[in-house]
């Protein structure tokens, strides 16, 4: 008699119904900062709120991770992938912040070939608004342009001295401003040639790259700020600057001779 006492018992938890799941479902869609060039850049699918689960919970703190191929319209950039963390729900739009960046795995493996040294640096860096990011970085060494020898490996005292470099150029570029002035100079992606300049005194190096941003350490999660990265405004003043001051480089130029 002890365990099998339901046998007897009328089917009390009878079958249920095979309910589709995805009826239950809604889609919202996800909103990138107005730094990138596509504001839409996908969707994503959550449980209607049902009692004390509430949808918008559900969806905060979800990461996606997208090619900046797709978020700028630029084909060349399609070795980036950004992470963006859903930050905050507003109606049915889920506003995404910066998570961190990535390079794709065919673009680095690309990269490492025999005969060279390859350096790597990292650093930990805090913003000027409190986030604190860990950049990786990663390089090579190059053959001379007269170069006979086969092999072109740095001694470890130049490979020390280079990641000094690097990690100084690093933690200056995140500490000299906000996340959002960090994020727009690693999606120029000019990090990497500033620093192949700095170190070219030390060992012609070439292909540096910020390989890897995780963001670490994010500040207590304020609307506003957020709503900064989300306003058109940023956007506008980045276009128009550009041609404004080649117009005046060209124009003053032109009085001086």
């Amino acid at each position: 008699q002890g365990k099998n006492k339901r046998l007897t018992k009328s089917k009390k938890g009878g079958k249920k119904k095979a309910v589709d799941p995805f009826l239950k479902k809604e889609w919202y869609k996800l909103i990138a900062p107005s730094m990138f060039s596509q504001k839409e850049c996908g969707k994503t699918i959550i449980t209607r709120t049902q009692g004390q689960k509430i949808a918008s919970d559900g969806l905060k703190g979800r990461v996606v991770e997208l090619s900046l191929a797709d978020l700028n319209n630029n084909e060349a950039m399609s070795y980036r992938k950004v992470k963006l963390c859903v930050e905050d729900v507003q109606g049915y739009n889920c506003l995404l912040n910066f998570h961190g960046m990535d390079m794709t795995r065919d673009k680095l493996c690309s990269l490492i070939k025999k005969k060279q040294s390859i350096i790597e640096a990292n650093v930990d860096a805090r913003t000027t608004d409190g986030y604190i990011v860990r950049l990786f970085c990663i390089a090579f060494t190059k053959k001379q342009d007269d170069q006979l020898k086969e092999t072109c490996y740095a001694k470890s005292a130049k490979v020390r001295s280079i990641r000094a470099k690097m990690i100084a150029t690093m933690a200056a570029l995140a500490g000299k401003g906000d996340l959002r002035t960090l994020v727009k100079a690693l999606v120029a992606g000019t990090t990497g040639e500033e620093i192949e300049r700095e170190a070219s005194s030390i060992f012609p190096i070439k292909d540096c790259y910020i390989r890897k941003v995780k963001v670490i350490k994010k500040p207590k999660f304020d609307v506003t700020a957020l709503m900064e990265w989300h306003t058109d405004d940023g956007q506008d003043t980045g276009a128009n600057v550009a041609p404004a001051v080649a117009e005046e480089l060209v124009a003053g130029s032109g009085g001086r001779l």
